[in-house]
């Protein structure tokens, strides 16, 4: 999706996963505002820095820029039928947002790796 990610995360017994979460987002956060400072071939750039800037200053904890929102909507997977429903709504949604016709077109998506083991992101597999 162009503006949200899905992930069904886990953590290993002793872990966090607010932490985990945590670190994500302060890693790709600092990554992605790197690279859109050095690179100059991304159209957008000027503008996605003034966004990410202006809702930096609007918010205390951050220091120039702002790349994620502060809050998620976790989920607890309890059931197999809970997991299906929600890897079923990711898989679709980049279709229900008319960004490919079938969910394992979409190259950003675990979608293909579930049917066929290939996909531009691999993936460690959950089975329940």
């Amino acid at each position: 999706m162009t503006n949200h990610l899905h992930l069904v995360l886990s953590a290993k017994e002793g872990h966090n996963l607010s932490d985990i979460l945590r670190d994500f987002k302060k890693f790709t956060a600092k990554t992605i505002l790197e690279d859109l400072q050095t690179n100059s071939k991304e159209s957008r750039r000027n503008w996605m820095l003034w966004m990410f800037k202006k809702a930096g200053s609007s918010n205390s904890n951050n220091k120039v820029y702002q790349f994620w929102r502060q809050d998620n909507r976790p989920m607890e997977i309890t059931s197999n039928e809970f997991f299906h429903q929600k890897m079923e709504y990711i898989h679709y949604n980049p279709v229900k947002e008319g960004f490919c016709k079938k969910a394992v077109d979409y190259p950003y998506s675990c979608a293909s790796w579930y049917e066929g083991k290939t996909g531009f992101i691999e993936i460690d597999e959950i089975l329940i």
